[in-house]
Parts: C-alpha cells; structure tokens; sequence
C-alpha cells in the first residue's frame, strides 16, 4: 500500500468512539505505550535480556521525521511504522563500546491511520515492534518479511 492510499484509507474511515480509541481514530499516548512496552515484554527472555542491557532505547514519536523518512526512500510520513536506528549486533566488533544506544522508533499516528480497531492497532504495534527489534539483531526486511508470514504475499 502506497502513501496515498493509506492517507486515503486514512482519511476515509470512521471510527467509533469505544475502547482504546478516543473517537477521532486515535488513542491516547500513555495507551500506545503500553502496547509498545508489552510487545517489547512479551519477546523471548533471551532477547529482552539483550534489548534491556542498555542496547536499545524505544522512542515513541507521533511521524517520522523528514530526516527518517529520506533515510528509508519514503515520501509520506504515513509510510513509515517503525525504524531501527544503530548498528546490528551482526555488524558490531569487539570494539564497539563506549557509544550510544540503539534507537527503535515507533510512529504512532501512522499506525493509527492503517488500522480500523483496537484489535488491529495492538496487532500493528506487536508486529512492528518485532519487525525493528529483528532489524538490531541484523535481519534484513526480505528476511523478517519471510519469518513474519509475509513471503507468500
């Protein structure tokens, strides 16, 4: 799905003013991190182990930044659900100390607008979450995409 599709979509949808919702098709920050914090929580132990030592910080932003955006060859800022900002632990040396954490971002309102209830906006953010998380343990989009269930699409 393009951009302008899911803007269209977007624009488009009417949703109902119950659950996790808050009647214009969004949901309340402290909600969507809560959804963010409990795909993070539900990873194997071995992995949130490695995630948690200090390796990777979360962020949670309405869109992605024009910056962000270039750096993915996007256009739209709704094109964009998540993105892994670091060096895969593949790609790392015995070296690699003293620097920043990694970054995974997650764009709140992007997800929001592809997804038509609660249900599918949980879905969206757990898969999300996984899908960057794959990225700072080096697995590239073909491959996640192949282990996710998407390969035969």
């Amino acid at each position: 799905m393009n951009g302008y599709q899911v803007y269209r979509r977007c624009a488009a949808r009417i949703m109902p003013s119950e659950g996790l919702f808050s009647g214009d098709g969004t949901i309340e920050r402290k909600l969507f991190e809560a959804l963010v914090d409990r795909a993070l929580a539900d990873l194997p132990k071995e992995f949130a182990e490695i995630l948690g030592d200090g390796n990777v910080v979360r962020v949670i932003k309405d869109y992605p930044s024009d910056e962000q955006l270039r750096s993915v060859g996007l256009d739209h800022p709704l094109e964009l659900l998540g993105l892994y900002d670091g060096i895969p632990l593949t790609e790392r040396s015995v070296f690699h100390t003293g620097v920043q954490p990694d970054h995974i971002f997650i764009f709140q309102r992007p997800i929001e607008a592809m997804c038509e209830s609660d249900e599918e906006i949980a879905r969206e953010v757990r898969h999300t979450v996984i899908h960057e998380v794959g990225h700072f343990f080096g697995i590239n989009d073909e491959r996640l995409d192949e282990l996710m269930g998407k390969g035969a699409e």
